[in-house]
């Protein structure tokens, strides 16, 4: 292999693994369901397939692309969190979808394209931020709940819902020795809907602590 090729299949793994990793780190700290390393290996391991098919296959390469695109399907659905009635996470399964084809594209050579796609996921991830901040659209997490006293989990739930969100009890603890009970719950709502029911729960005197994530 020239010594010109080699370096730029080196050029190409670098430049993916370097903008997948931002993306990743990104995620990683937003606690999504798919982090750091998986958006590494995807998007790297693509490209290195997108490179081995444009040697071997140079004038038709489409089969084994279009079989990766397929393929990482399943890691995107890996990604998707169902509830009672409903199922989330589906920006984190058509992200890994895109750097997927994002690797691809940039072992392919074309890296016009490539740069271009990246720049539209860091728009709309930006974006998503900003209408987090508005209140705008519905956000979920999980918050531990822990009394000094034992008390009715209606009384819990009623503080909560002070701040009009929807609720979903995964697990509670009640401890006999201590007096005191343990309660997880998943809460949805907008951004200043989750702040007013942590904001009604704070001001409880029955609250130990309180922990979000």
């Amino acid at each position: 292999m020239p010594a010109i090729m080699e370096w730029s299949i080196v050029g190409k793994i670098f430049l993916t693994f370097a903008l997948a990793s931002l993306f990743g780190y990104e995620r990683q700290k937003a606690h999504k369901p798919i982090g750091f390393g998986t958006y590494i290996f995807v998007s790297v391991g693509a490209c290195s397939l997108g490179i081995v098919a444009h040697i071997l296959a140079p004038e038709n390469p489409l089969p084994l692309l279009a079989a990766v695109i397929s393929g990482i399907g399943f890691l995107g659905a890996g990604a998707l969190i169902k509830t009672s009635d409903k199922v989330f996470g589906f920006s984190s399964a058509a992200s890994i979808w895109i750097f997927a084809i994002f690797g691809l594209i940039i072992g392919v050579g074309e890296y016009f394209i490539a740069l271009l796609l990246y720049a539209c996921v860091i728009l709309v991830i930006a974006f998503d931020k900003v209408l987090e901040q508005w209140g705008v659209g519905s956000y979920q997490k999980r918050i531990l709940i822990v009394t000094n006293k034992v008390v009715p989990e209606k009384d819990i739930e009623l503080a909560l819902k002070t701040g009009r969100v929807k609720l979903k009890k995964i697990h509670s603890e009640v401890n006999k020795k201590d007096n005191t009970i343990s309660i997880l719950f998943q809460i949805e709502g907008s951004r200043k809907s989750l702040v007013m029911a942590q904001k009604s729960l704070y001001e409880k005197p029955w609250l130990s602590s309180m922990k979000t994530e």
